[in-house]
């Protein structure tokens, strides 16, 4: 398994730190909106009350000084005490008369505003009034505040006080403390991240240590444990990782020990061994089964089972899993070879009942049937054989028991003819033995180093003297090499197997035909051939007239007298030499038999 490498700000380390900032931003935050909102409230709410107050206590004292200038206009201290009463906060203080003359005001750049009538239009209705609006000249808030002047009596207004105060500078005082609270946020956030990112660290270390033993194990990797920081949760939790980390390990081994037994069993099998999931796709297959049905590992696994066995026809997956019959599957034309498979079905099924799977035996049984086979053809042919001689014998006898034998004439003749069939079965009896104990290697080879030139030569030679005496004209060929060749042979046997294809040759062969013999040798063989110009052998025919009882023409070999096993039994003595024989035949234009063995020229030295 692949262990990506996370980015910082993707990492649970940075998600728990940005989760304790963030929440302790957020808390600071409402805290300091609350605490700003408050100031700001409360320090206004001081600011106007406080004004309001001074400019109550101011138009009381003007009541007075009010009084004295109606009565005498040259004693006006109005204006010192409007001076005197504007301070920072104060940015105008004006008085006017019931008639809505200024008076006084304590502005030195409105001071010829005096004598005039007031010009403020929210001054003009003369009514009291609190208020806080912009001003217009400089945009900033004020606090206008106007008051009545009522006569040292209390019984008339006399004049009317308007005070103009400055209360953009209580905003900009709240401001400034909430910058300042915004600034000490800043940094109580930066040391809070810090200080969050070292807390997180305690956290996720164990975190990660625990990650990276997740990862080793995953790739079977169970040497390391854990870390244990504490008795906390994150220790506890660690303890049971490094538990569940050692009984993973054993069942681990378990498995695998399991697992290997069962690969080894799979692949020893002779068995193909194929298994499926639920669906009746393949998950198992051994290398037998993929030997026998020819294909590879990743282009069957996936793959339905009725499409690898070719029985799609036949089965459905259902039917394999309620029935499980094993059947016989041919496989010849598919792979091109004769191949017959014997396939057994078995269910998986698991504790609770459900069923899991399903698993195929599969047994090559190409050999058996075709033992089989051979086995019933050869009964067959050994009955048919030793019937048509037994028939004939039979039914001379018994014209003989019915008085031929009286009969100077046909007696003799009958008595020949029997004597021939009977000599024919022995034959074919000491053929038989003789096959069975080469299949039964119970014949031992006397090998001896023989000049096979001189050998072949000694049997044509015997034929020669055949076809003199014969009425048949043949005529024999030979094309031999001029090197004398040394093989190690069992003389008997060899010319047991010339005499054979010789044999054939001549009953095959029409009268004026040429037999010709060739010998030569290659780098590591010599190959000895018999051609004829005979009847040939169809190319259908070719690959059985090494089989046992086989004959091209039955009735004529019959009545030549052939059992059918001559070249059986060269065959079986040619293999047993470590050499090999074939036929090549074109029908009606004659066959070529081949002899190939083993052969490795002698050093004339050797005989020194």
């Amino acid at each position: 398994m692949d262990q990506k490498k996370l980015r910082f700000f993707s990492s649970v380390h940075f998600k728990i730190a940005l989760v304790f900032v963030l929440l302790l931003m957020i808390s600071i935050e409402i805290i300091g909106a609350i605490f700003i909102r408050e100031l700001e409230s409360s320090t206004i709410k001081t600011f106007e009350d406080n004004m309001t107050s001074q400019v109550d206590a101011l138009a009381t004292n003007l009541s007075s000084e009010l009084t004295k200038y109606q009565e005498n206009p040259k004693e006006n201290n109005l204006k010192r005490t409007l001076v005197e009463f504007s301070k920072s906060d104060i940015l105008e203080a004006r008085l006017v008369d019931d008639k809505g003359i200024v008076i006084a005001t304590s502005d030195p750049n409105l001071q010829g505003d005096i004598g005039k009538k007031n010009d403020y239009e929210s001054f003009n209705t003369f009514t009291q009034k609190r208020e806080e609006r912009r001003d217009p000249v400089t945009g900033d808030r004020v606090y206008v505040n106007i008051q009545q002047v009522y006569s040292p009596t209390g019984n008339a207004v006399i004049g009317f006080l308007y005070v103009k105060s400055d209360i953009e500078s209580k905003y900009r005082q709240v401001s400034d403390i909430a910058l300042i609270f915004f600034y000490a946020s800043m940094i109580a956030l930066v040391f809070s991240l810090i200080i969050a990112l070292l807390v997180a660290r305690t956290i996720t270390k164990p975190i990660g240590e625990m990650k990276q033993q997740a990862v080793r194990i995953a790739n079977g990797d169970y040497s390391r444990q854990v870390e244990v920081y504490g008795k906390d949760e994150l220790g506890q939790l660690g303890e049971t990782f490094n538990e569940v980390s050692a009984r993973i390990e054993e069942a681990q081994e378990t498995m695998d020990a399991e697992r290997r037994r069962l690969d080894s069993v799979l692949s020893h099998m002779t068995d193909g061994v194929i298994g499926t999931d639920r669906r009746g796709n393949i998950i198992l297959i051994n290398e037998t089964a993929l030997n026998l049905l020819q294909v590879q590992m990743e282009d069957v696994l996936g793959e339905s089972i009725l499409t690898l066995l070719d029985i799609e026809e036949d089965y459905t997956f259902r039917t394999l899993l309620e029935e499980q019959e094993e059947t016989l599957i041919d496989f010849s034309d598919k792979l091109g070879e004769a191949m017959l498979l014997r396939a057994e079905f078995s269910m998986i099924r698991r504790e609770s009942g459900f069923i899991s799977g399903l698993v195929c035996v599969l047994h090559d049984v190409t050999e058996k049937e075709k033992d089989e086979e051979e086995r019933r053809q050869f009964v067959s042919n050994v009955s048919h054989e030793l019937r048509t001689p037994l028939t004939s014998m039979r039914s001379y006898i018994e014209a003989l028991v019915d008085g031929a034998w009286q009969d100077p004439e046909v007696a003799p003749a009958f008595l020949k003819v029997t004597q021939e069939e009977t000599n024919r079965m022995i034959r074919m009896i000491n053929d038989l033995l003789q096959l069975s104990r080469m299949d039964s290697n119970k014949i031992e080879l006397k090998k001896e180093l023989v000049n096979l030139n001189e050998l072949f030569n000694y049997v044509i030679d015997r034929f020669d003297m055949v076809i003199k005496d014969s009425e048949k004209n043949y005529e024999i060929k030979r094309e031999f090499t001029k090197r004398s060749i040394w093989v190690e042979l069992d003389t008997d046997r060899m010319i047991q197997v010339f005499d054979n294809i010789l044999n054939n040759a001549m009953k095959y062969s029409p009268s004026g035909g040429t037999i010709t013999c060739r010998l030569l040798e290659t780098h590591k063989n010599v190959i000895i051939s018999i051609s004829d110009e005979g009847l040939g052998i169809p190319k259908q025919n070719l690959g059985k007239v090494f089989d046992r009882f086989y004959r091209v023409d039955k009735a004529r070999s019959r009545a030549m007298g052939g059992s059918g096993l001559g070249l059986a039994i060269s065959k079986e003595s040619v293999k047993a030499h470590g050499g090999n024989i074939w036929v090549e035949s074109e029908e009606n234009r004659g066959s070529t038999f081949f002899i190939s063995l083993p052969y490795e020229p002698y050093e004339e030295d050797l005989w020194e």
